[in-house]
């Protein structure tokens, strides 16, 4: 069998994640062996397996596997899709700060303490923000500071603060900086407003003001000055205010009433759902992608069947609005992500590896492409071929929807720009994508000339 080490987490001396059979399995190095004890022995782990907010785990005999210098195996609970807090929507990324919190105020409780603070340790699991770091804790020191103060600040409440005083879109600094947005550079940033925001004043511009005129030794949370227990307490609870009161309400959109303006032809968006259906129940998936899934109305009818579903949207609008009715109905086979198709996140960190490109997280055994191809080939110029190949490299089936240029929808993109797509044609688009996948089913929308196509991927017929 073919191990592989997961590229993230090198990072950590007390252990690492690898893959065998393609099962996640997780070694704690015996440098951790104590902490990881006392962790067990303290109720903590069986608390937060209760109340949801850490991935559970199993311990497993080591024999069949390649490591035998380590302290102890486990297996974690699989999570369906790895996504990042650049794809997060605000309220994801809000959420994520607050359990990451609440966490560290239990684990005070029990008398350990958060080493770290990483939002790459935050996954969003059956629709709930779920820490998946079981190596996170370490036994508490009375009077020490939060040794992760500052990585939440960076990778969490500035990116919040610049997302909900500034614009949304600043959370995707983060792809740049991958350990965090630099609190000077959150600081200069911000509003003067910020600076009346006794929270935002303390944790971000004064914090980043020392970290500015002083070494990080010298003032940072990790410094020699004591904190008393009753002083990080009320640390917490600073930030903890701070969160709560940021806020970012979905603005309106040019996309974000799509579906239900669809009006133009009769019965249109019934008749879609209707086919889309069909489609869905003869392929049966386990996992679906929904490339341009606008506020989710076609990801539901995958998730509403048991299916794991990642719901992507370029129109962080559309996001923040799925992931509310997700909170709201309680929905555990989907998530909502900010996702451009067009410039979809890439390979980064250290070589390129430690954080996955969105192909590499795949392939999704079926993607929809429902009124997104006509996007793609006419206002971003991308050749039929291209979009082709991309969904060939990203899926094993494929339901996708064609919308000829005589549709209301293209002749609207069509307004404000000149004519230089001769190829897009329905002849060019079967051609092109007859290249790697078979036509299974093809079938018009209605009344209308769109059509929707199922598709199989030849490479896994």
């Amino acid at each position: 069998m073919i191990t592989k080490t997961e590229n993230s987490s090198f990072r950590d001396p007390s252990g690492f994640i690898f893959y065998q059979g393609g099962i996640c399995y997780r070694q704690i190095n015996p440098v951790y062996k104590q902490n990881y004890e006392y962790f067990l022995e303290s109720g903590l782990y069986e608390k937060f397996i209760k109340k949801g907010f850490l991935i559970p785990h199993e311990t497993v005999n080591t024999d069949h596997l390649p490591f035998s210098n380590g302290y102890r195996t486990i297996r974690p609970e699989c999570i369906p899709f790895v996504s990042y807090p650049y794809e997060w929507c605000f309220t994801q990324f809000k959420n994520a700060a607050l359990l990451t919190l609440t966490i560290l105020k239990h684990a005070l409780s029990h008398n350990m303490i958060l080493k770290d603070a990483n939002a790459y340790n935050i996954q969003f699991y059956q629709g709930q923000p779920i820490l998946i770091d079981t190596l996170s804790f370490e036994k508490y020191q009375e009077g020490e500071p939060w040794s992760g103060y500052k990585q939440f600040c960076e990778n969490f409440l500035g990116p919040l603060a610049l997302m909900s005083y500034r614009d949304i879109r600043l959370s995707r600094m983060l792809r740049e900086y991958i350990n965090g947005i630099p609190l000077e550079l959150v600081s200069s940033l911000l509003p003067k407003k910020t600076y009346l925001n006794f929270h935002l004043a303390t944790h971000i511009h004064l914090h980043a003001r020392y970290q500015k005129n002083y070494n990080e030794k010298a003032l940072s949370a990790n410094n020699t000055q004591t904190m008393t227990r009753k002083s990080l307490l009320g640390l917490i609870d600073s930030l903890e205010s701070a969160i709560k009161i940021m806020c970012w309400k979905p603005r309106k959109s040019e996309w974000i009433n799509y579906y239900s303006e669809c009006s133009h032809v009769p019965k249109f968006l019934e008749e879609k759902i209707k086919l889309v259906t069909n489609y869905l129940d003869f392929l049966q998936p386990s996992t679906v992608w929904d490339f341009g899934a606008n506020t989710g109305v076609f990801s539901r009818i995958a998730s509403e069947r048991g299916i794991s579903t990642v719901s992507m949207d370029v129109d962080p609008s559309c996001v923040e609005t799925n992931y509310l009715k997700v909170l709201e109905n309680g929905e555990k086979k989907l998530l909502p992500l900010w996702v451009d198709l067009n410039n979809p996140s890439p390979g980064i960190g250290w070589e390129n590896k430690e954080r996955m490109a969105l192909q590499e997280r795949g392939p999704a055994e079926t993607i929809f492409a429902l009124a997104l191809i006509h996007h793609l080939a006419i206002s971003n110029n991308v050749p039929l071929a291209k979009i082709a190949r991309l969904f060939s490299n990203t899926c094993q089936s494929l339901i996708i929807e064609f919308i000829p240029k005589s549709d209301s929808m293209v002749q609207k993109l069509l307004t404000s720009r000149k004519d230089i797509f001769p190829n897009y044609t329905q002849k060019e688009f079967e051609k092109e994508f007859l290249e790697f996948f078979n036509i299974v089913r093809s079938e018009k929308v209605g009344d209308s000339d769109r059509i929707i196509y199922l598709m199989k991927n030849e490479r896994y017929v």
